[in-house]
């Protein structure tokens, strides 16, 4: 049977097959031997031990088509960057700490504001002025009105999608409301998997069709842009690409250098401001960090 891996706890690994339901499965010490860990999102196959317990041993790992460290997870299709849209008011800088690590893992990521209905049009008009260039798609939702939960459902069918985000944004009833209509074998995951509950929490696929999961993962709620240099983040910033090549200066950082395209584009409104402030943040703290 092929399957996909959707939590690990204590050196179980439980694996979601299509159809079929969720089997608890011990790893072959092959993988030991090898040094392969399994990973949550793991496509894999297994061998049934016990149809009626759902056991099962993991005897392969398909290939990955990526994989990420911290959160140790693989074969992420997307990111699902969630953020207030008021109450509490986004914290842009991190916002953009979040986009900015997605567009060094190569991982296209979709915006999401929730609270839309309390937001007001001001703020909507103005965050989508914002980000308009920013390389990713935005979508303005509401929980608490099921506004555009259908086009969010659309945009993650047939993906496997990291959800990241500070908390009190309405990401678990965003999450909710997408499993909602969708009545699997995996709303009721077995006893065995609830064993973990008051363990350290771990990275979980929660799937929200055959096809479709969505990766809750511990340890997204904050970010630091410590693990590349200065000269590489110009790179993460999709607004900046446009005037690359036309500055005075070869390999210009758009900080101090005179006759620069992106900050003439600054001050013409056409890369927006706040974006910019973020990566002069994000600079300082790359160029002070080298120091030490």
């Amino acid at each position: 049977m092929q399957g996909k891996i959707i939590k690990g706890i204590a050196g179980f690994y439980y694996v979601h097959v299509a159809g079929s339901g969720i089997y608890e499965c011990k790893a072959k010490g092959i993988f030991r031997k090898e040094n392969k860990k399994p990973l949550v999102g793991d496509n894999v196959e297994i061998d049934v031990l016990d149809e009626k317990d759902m056991e099962g041993s993991l005897v392969c790992i398909l290939p990955r088509k990526n994989e990420l460290i911290r959160p140790a997870v693989a074969n992420v299709d997307q990111a699902l960057v969630v953020f207030a849209a008021a109450k509490p008011d986004p914290h842009l800088n991190l916002l953009d700490r979040f986009l900015v690590m997605m567009e060094r893992k190569e991982i296209p990521a979709v915006l999401c504001f929730n609270k839309k209905d309390i937001a007001g049009d001001p703020r909507l008009v103005q965050l989508e002025d914002i980000y308009r260039n920013c390389g990713c798609r935005i979508l303005f939702t509401s929980a608490q009105k099921k506004e555009n939960i259908r086009q969010l459902r659309e945009i993650l069918e047939g993906k496997t999608t990291t959800v990241a985000g500070p908390s009190g944004v309405g990401k678990s009833s965003l999450i909710n409301l997408l499993q909602s209509e969708i009545q699997m074998e995996t709303g009721s995951i077995s006893e065995k998997i609830e064993r973990g509950r008051h363990t350290t929490r771990h990275s979980e696929l929660i799937a929200i069709d055959e096809n479709s999961y969505i990766m809750d993962t511990p340890g997204f709620s904050s970010l630091y842009t410590n693990d590349f240099e200065k000269e590489e983040l110009k790179y993460c910033f999709p607004e900046f690409s446009p005037f690359e090549g036309q500055c005075r200066y070869n390999g210009c950082d758009h900080v101090h250098e005179p006759d620069c395209a992106v900050k003439e584009a600054v001050d013409a409104g056409r890369i927006h401001r706040t974006r910019y402030d973020s990566y002069l943040d994000m600079y300082e703290e790359l160029k002070a960090k080298r120091r030490y």
